[in-house]
């Protein structure tokens, strides 16, 4: 087995074992095995009580608060196990500092992070401190908002107080000058590409509103690309190249599970053939990657914000949104795709397609042109060894299938995926 994000080998005891316990208190449980060397080969504790010992008096001396640990001896390998459980009094530093993993790795985090660890020991979040930007902030956009959704009419500072936009010192807090209609805050980097990331047709750079605006905004831009009309007997019908409410839930989640402390915007890149969102700020803490791609818990990083855009009917406060996106594409070969980073999410969204799945070497054709390729039959055939005359039927069938598009004729025909 090898070392792994919560799994750390030691050959002997020595205090660079405490920086991996700071670690584990702080971001999530893990284990350290005594005994094995850096290639993963047992070698064992020559003292195995000794060292339970040891490891035991290090870590009450060096590390504060005092962890939850446990310590376990394998009587067959003589291997020492040390069990460190996330703890809730964080930060947990060594040496003043505190640590986490990155990969197999150990690592001191920033000042940004351990600010975060000590809000989170406190029970409390970035939404919830003091506001730092003007004292006088207006709120046009969001009366606006509660009065179409939820026909308010009186729009005072009690309403601003029953949204939980005040600190206990009744000042402004980040989500109230999050929602303010002028605040300092990153907001929405959208670029729209052409057929490659090297065509830049659009770019959109909006900041410093109201997140009810920088909502707004993106569903704009979502009607003007990728909305269209057709006449089906007398009447105009809509249709989307890309299931609209799979990227309102997407925008959405960016805006309310963002991390609204990291300066940079949410990055909206839109191709011909899909939408990719990046949310700054990885999962919250104590949720799994597979808990989050699973949609079997969901976890608000900003309650206050998840409050108000569920007032608003913006977002389903059930932990739905990656099932029902993926629901809405269920019919398409084509899915969705979550990926999850230490400091981002990034959610892909393809344009929808027929129901029929795509075979193995259908998907390998389209594995080749991604990222705006545009390619000949040739250049296809030799990237994927195969038959010319194979690659050209199949090139032919996948545009049937409005998989793949084709510009040109004869030698100056090229293949690339649908707009």
């Amino acid at each position: 087995m090898k070392e792994t994000k919560t799994l750390e080998y030691k050959k002997e005891i020595t205090n660079t074992f405490l920086k991996t316990v700071s670690a584990y208190a702080n971001y999530g449980t893990g284990r350290i095995l005594f005994g094995i060397d850096d290639n993963g080969r047992t070698v064992g504790m020559q003292n195995p009580e000794q060292a339970c010992l040891d490891i035991e008096n290090k870590i009450n001396d060096s590390i504060q608060p005092k962890p939850d640990f446990s310590l376990k001896i394998d009587s067959h390998t003589q291997i020492v196990e040390l069990t460190v459980s996330e703890g809730i009094y964080k930060p947990y530093l060594y040496k003043g500092k505190a640590y986490r993993r990155s990969d197999t790795a150990t690592v001191e985090i920033d000042q940004l992070e351990l600010k975060r660890l000590i809000l989170e020991g406190q029970n409390r979040s970035f939404e919830e401190l003091a506001y730092t930007g003007p004292e006088q902030l207006t709120f046009q956009k969001l009366k606006e908002k509660l009065q179409q959704t939820l026909d308010i009419k009186t729009f005072d500072k009690d309403i601003l107080r029953t949204l939980g936009f005040f600190t206990s010192q009744k000042k402004y807090n980040n989500a109230g000058g999050l929602a303010a209609d002028q605040n300092h805050f990153p907001g929405l980097d959208v670029v729209r590409f052409g057929h490659s990331i090297n065509e830049i047709r659009e770019r959109h750079t909006i900041k410093g509103k109201s997140v009810l605006s920088l909502y707004e905004a993106g569903m704009n831009l979502f009607d003007q690309y990728y909305r269209y009309e057709i006449i089906q007997g007398d009447r105009r019908v809509t249709r989307e190249t890309i299931p609209k409410e799979a990227f309102r839930e997407t925008l959405a989640n960016a805006i309310v599970h963002r991390q609204w402390d990291i300066a940079a915007p949410i990055k909206i890149s839109l191709f011909p053939n899909q939408i990719e969102i990046v949310s700054p700020g990885g999962l919250p803490s104590g949720l799994t990657e597979k808990e989050y791609l699973e949609g079997t818990l969901s976890l608000l990083r900003n309650p206050i914000l998840g409050s108000l855009f569920y007032r608003l009917h913006l977002i389903e406060m059930f932990g739905t949104g990656i099932r029902r996106i993926r629901y809405m594409y269920e019919q398409s070969v084509l899915k969705p795709k979550f990926t999850v980073y230490q400091n981002s999410i990034q959610v892909v969204l393809p344009a929808v397609t027929d129901s029929a799945p795509m075979s193995t070497d259908e998907k390998q054709v389209y594995t080749l042109l991604t990222g705006g390729k545009v390619l000949t039959s040739r250049e296809i055939s030799e990237a994927l060894s195969m038959n010319k005359s194979k690659a050209l039927r199949l090139l032919k069938a996948m545009a049937v299938r409005n998989l793949i598009q084709i510009d040109g004729n004869g030698r100056s025909t090229r293949y690339r995926l649908m707009e």
